[in-house]
């Protein structure tokens, strides 16, 4: 099996519902987000790639059309936790790119900060 992995950033701003009076996460707040996004394949394609990494850009650009500087609570479909975040990248990627890609998802990271991150990991 053959691996690679791309990282995006962007800022964007969240508050988090149904956590304790006085929860930090419970007030409005902001991240420098990091995705990595890993692809997985048996197979090279021509000229020795999983996916040209060049075919990743229409998700650079969904980030930043979508999420950057944004409140990730107004823009998404889903409560911004980095559980859910990586398990909506990773559909994303799937249902938009899929097909132009040699790779398959294989999982989706997304941190906060330096040190978290949550993982959404593709079945097979």
């Amino acid at each position: 099996m053959f691996r690679i992995a791309k990282s995006f950033t962007f800022c964007a701003a969240h508050q988090l519902s149904g956590l304790p009076t006085g929860h930090k996460c419970a007030r409005m707040h902001g991240h420098n987000y990091i995705v990595e996004v890993v692809l997985a394949a048996e197979t090279l394609v021509e000229p020795g790639f999983v996916t040209d990494f060049a075919d990743l850009a229409p998700f650079g650009r969904y980030l930043a059309e979508l999420v950057d500087h944004r409140c990730l609570n107004e823009v998404l479909p889903v409560s911004p936790t980095s559980e859910r975040l990586a398990r909506h990248f990773a559909e994303w990627i799937t249902q938009h790119m899929g097909s132009a890609m040699g790779g398959r998802v294989e999982r989706v990271r997304v941190s906060e900060t330096s040190s978290t991150w949550a993982e959404y990991v593709v079945a097979r």
